[in-house]
This record gives C-alpha cells, sequence and structure tokens, in this order.
C-alpha cells in the first residue's frame, strides 16, 4: 500500500493545481501552496524544476508512487519502442489501481490501492490483491461479490464526477470491467495537463 501519511491534498497545495479534478481541493478555496510563506510569489522553475514538477504531479495522481516504483515504470518505457513517454502513460493505466478508479469502482485512486489491496477484486477469476499488477488488454476485472453493496462502491458509480475512459469497457450491473486498448495521452481523462516527457527527460538527464 501506499505510504501516505500526510493528507493526500497537499499535493494540489504544493503544485498549485487540483491534480484529480476534485471539488474537495484546498485548491478551490485556497490557491497559496502550504506554509507560512506560501502567499510568496512563485518564482520562475528552471528546465530541471519543470521536469521535476512533472514528475510530482504524474507519481502523485497515481496515488503518489514510490520512486522505485515510478523508475522502473520509466525504465521500462524507454526500452520499448516508440514514444517513451506513451509508454509511460500506457504502463501507469495498465495497473489495477488504476483501471478500478477509471471503472468508477471506488471515487479516488488511493482508495482503488486499498480497495485492491483489501482483496475485493478479481482478474479472470482469481483475487488479485497487488495494486501494481498490470492487466492486459481483454482481461475481466470484476468486484467480489462481497464488495458490490459497499457504500463506497455504490456512491462513486452513481457520482456524476468523472466519466469511464472510452478504452475501459464496464459494465456496473455485473461489476465488471476490460481494458479495450492501451491509451494513448491524448485518451486518457486527466483533469489537469500532464507532461510525461517532461518526465522522461528528468530521467535521462
Amino acid at each position: 500500500m501506499t505510504k501516505r501519511i500526510r493528507a493526500k491534498h497537499k499535493i494540489d497545495r504544493r503544485l498549485g493545481e487540483n491534480i484529480w479534478g476534485r471539488p474537495k481541493s484546498p485548491i478551490n478555496r485556497r490557491e497559496s501552496r502550504p506554509g507560512q510563506h506560501g502567499e510568496r510569489r512563485r518564482q520562475k522553475l528552471s528546465d530541471y524544476g519543470q521536469q521535476l514538477r512533472a514528475k510530482q504531479k504524474l507519481k502523485g495522481y497515481y496515488g503518489n508512487l514510490t520512486e522505485r516504483q515510478f523508475h522502473r515504470i520509466y525504465t521500462e518505457a524507454a526500452r520499448a519502442k516508440g514514444s517513451t513517454s506513451e509508454h509511460v502513460i500506457g504502463l501507469l493505466e495498465r495497473r489495477l489501481d488504476a483501471l478500478v478508479y477509471r471503472a468508477k469502482f471506488v471515487p479516488t485512486v488511493f482508495a482503488a490501492r486499498q480497495f485492491v489491496s483489501h482483496g475485493h477484486v478479481k482478474v479472470n477469476g482469481r483475487r488479485v490483491t497487488i495494486p501494481s499488477f498490470r492487466c492486459r488488454i481483454g482481461d475481466l476485472v470484476e468486484v467480489t461479490e462481497k464488495a458490490r453493496q459497499l457504500a463506497l462502491v455504490l456512491e462513486a458509480i452513481k457520482s456524476p464526477e468523472r466519466d469511464v475512459p472510452e478504452y475501459v469497457e464496464t459494465d456496473h450491473n455485473k461489476m465488471t470491467a476490460k481494458l479495450v486498448r492501451i491509451p494513448a495521452l491524448a485518451d486518457v481523462p486527466y483533469p489537469v495537463h500532464m507532461e510525461p516527457n517532461l518526465v522522461v527527460e528528468f530521467y535521462s538527464r
């Protein structure tokens, strides 16, 4: 599970953006950074600062992944043919917790990670408790019978806060989801502008 000790929405205020697009984000009420010096004018970032910020934003969006996890994803993406930045996004979206979140079975990425860790999800009929489990195209992801009536799940499905993207096929009556295809950056419904190309530059320095 993620080592999320501090309030997760502090990421929003530190970066100055509502990275999950949630109405509860403190950035909606106060745009300054946390702390007594938050009101100071933001200095223009260097190239390195922009790359670091892009990495922090992408890491934070997917539940504040550890540096080891995130660097491993970059390394694998760099080995593949084609655009490394597109491969990074594809690998992140193939995570089981990300797919559970995209299917609207839970309200947040953090809830998705906990949901999977607690054994509420099956992949192709087998219970999987590893949030970073990598789904393949056509894998059937389903919520267990016991978890289908949880208030968390029922509220998430009915929430108008976000929609299920086209690359995920979802049946909320059967509580199942499938990854139809590997999404490109333009397909992913990020509430804010993500720059995986800067993440690639950060690691390839």
